[in-house]
């Protein structure tokens, strides 16, 4: 590689002495200079189990690329939380830290000049905002992940943090005790390791090796156990594989191995933030995709996997039944994936898959035989009409009938959401609009667990509706539609809906309508002004400034003319 360390410290055939001499100051010796360089973006935290149990793996991945003949320089990446978050100011930085993860990877990696990336990152946003940075910086780059929670436990069910959540609404409503509701929350997170079921850390670290950019089997371990070290030191030898071979991230990153993600995401069930963090890694990548690409997918590949949060079984128990690569080759064989695509290994796909069965085994439920899945159509679905003209996602899995007509129930945020539900104003039939929570107007799309989970908890999943310009979390399921684009705080329809409008919510139609007169919208229209930014100094106003729409992945890099 011409444009690295090696290149830097030489001028005109001579070692530049005053780089050498800092370099020293860190452990480098006389024949380190002509190693590889190897960024290590350590996400290690206690700020929430998810990251806890990092620094382990970073330790082995260091020794094992010192024994493969690199150098590892290691470096901090920034991480916040959902789950602690979740309904609060602070849980405005959680998309806003994608962009800050991608953004401090870059600066390191790039600033430094180093010859390859070893990321390693636990919570939602570390996955989408690491790889976006891989993309953006193409130096050879491989993702570990920091592995899954295990399961809690609480009278014979297995628990996950959306268990605490939905507990909430249950209570609220008078359907569990106050013994149950302790029980719950004190024991729903028993180890480190990001939230347990097919929610949005376990759909994008498996979409990783789909993609091509993560060792099979490495992303479904769970986080406290020996293996996943292992797979760490496993995951820095073939990195530096990939470097000396000169394998580079946009090698890999294609629209294929994209369409494979999204194969391998509607397969599992996977989280609706699928879909935003994939058109912004498309992006980084510079390659083609759009939002309607994923309902392309989506109508060809059946749900095969019987996991939360609207299924039964949590990360841990799909790592014993095959994990992704068992769905991954059940695709291959089925005509669903490309098996041409090239993997951080130096071989294909398919390759990689040559020694997995074509079918699951018998002994488990976790994923279904091809014939015989859950869903015959993936569960992510994008919807338009004129509350979405620019399109929304809907996730359409755990329904009994995917469609709702209802009034609306407008809300400008999401506490006033929740104080609504909490106090039993929600009824079955409404249709719940929670608007000015989008890239800008939120700012930072907020993920609404809280709502979703208390409106499960008081028995409503099934029969109330919701529709949001912010996120849901990976744990959420029901009637719920999330990004809605063009959002409210640019003039969006969903800035004219109005308290008892009538609005359809149609899967079948892939219809999203505010059924209300054209005239009457375009008199709303010219009444409507756009509130001030909610922010004016800060991260979260730079934000706010620079965010695309969601249905270009509320991005902050977009190219400049």
């Amino acid at each position: 590689m011409a444009d690295n360390w090696r290149s830097r410290l030489i001028t005109g055939g001579v070692p530049r002495s005053p780089n050498r001499a800092m370099l020293r100051a860190v452990g480098f010796a006389d024949g380190d200079f002509d190693k590889p360089i190897v960024g290590v973006a350590n996400g290690h935290s206690t700020l929430n189990p998810c990251n806890a149990g990092i620094q382990p793996l970073v330790d082995r991945a260091i020794a094992a690329l010192k024994d493969a003949g690199a150098m590892p320089q290691m470096f901090g990446v920034p991480t916040v939380t959902d789950g602690i978050g979740m309904g609060t100011e602070g849980m405005k930085y959680s998309l806003v830290s994608r962009e800050v993860i991608a953004d401090a990877i870059e600066t390191s990696v790039n600033g430094q000049m180093m010859d390859g990336a070893l990321v390693v990152g636990g919570c939602d946003k570390n996955m989408p905002g690491g790889m976006m940075a891989i993309a953006r910086m193409n130096v050879p780059a491989i993702y570990v992940y920091a592995g899954s929670i295990k399961p809690g436990h609480w009278k014979g069910q297995d628990l996950t943090i959306a268990s605490a959540f939905e507990a909430v609404g249950a209570f609220s409503a008078g359907k569990i005790s106050k013994e149950d509701y302790d029980g719950i929350e004190r024991n729903a997170c028993p180890t480190v390791g990001a939230c347990g079921g097919m929610f949005t850390a376990n759909t994008m670290s498996t979409s990783f090796e789909a993609l091509g950019m993560s060792l099979m089997h490495s992303s479904t371990m769970a986080s406290p156990d020996a293996e996943k070290a292992d797979s760490a030191a496993e995951s820095a030898k073939a990195l530096v594989n990939a470097i000396h071979k000169g394998i580079r991230p946009r090698d890999i990153i294609t629209r294929k191995s994209i369409e494979n993600v999204v194969s391998l995401v509607m397969a599992t069930g996977g989280s609706t933030n699928a879909v935003l963090h994939y058109l912004a890694i498309a992006s980084a990548a510079e390659v083609e995709w759009t939002i309607d690409d994923f309902e392309r997918v989506r109508r060809k590949v059946p749900v095969l996997c019987n996991l939360k949060p609207s299924g039964r079984y949590v990360a841990t128990d799909f790592h014993k039944a095959g994990g992704a690569p068992q769905v991954l080759k059940m695709l291959l064989v089925n005509g669903l994936l490309h098996g041409d695509c090239m993997t951080i290994t130096g071989r294909t796909i398919a390759e990689e898959l040559e020694n997995i069965p074509a079918e699951p085994r018998k002994d488990q439920d976790v994923i279904r035989p091809f014939d015989k899945p859950l869903y015959k159509q993936g569960h992510l679905a994008i919807l338009k009409g004129n509350l979405a003209t620019e399109g929304c996602v809907a996730k359409i899995t755990g329904l009994k009938n995917p469609v709702i007509t209802g009034p609306a129930r407008v809300f400008d945020s999401e506490n006033e959401t929740m104080e609504a539900i909490m106090a039993g104003k929600i009824k079955a039939g409404d249709v719940v609009v929670i608007r000015y929570e989008g890239p800008k107007g939120g700012p930072g799309m907020q993920e609404m667990l809280a709502p979703t989970s208390a409106l499960i908890g008081q028995g409503l999943g099934d029969s109330v509706g919701l529709l949001t310009d912010g996120r849901f979390s990976g744990a959420t399921w029901g009637m719920v539609v999330g990004h809605v684009a063009p959002e409210a705080f640019l003039g969006g329809t969903i800035a004219l809906v109005q308290e008892g409008d009538s609005i359809t919510i149609d899967a079948h139609q892939l219809l999203i309508q505010l059924n209300v007169p054209e005239e009457e919208l375009a008199r709303r229209r010219a009444q409507w002004k756009q509130p001030a930014a909610r922010y004016r100094r800060g991260l979260l106003a730079k934000y706010t400034r620079l965010v695309s729409t969601a249905s270009k992945g509320a991005v902050t890099d977009t190219p400049q003319d």
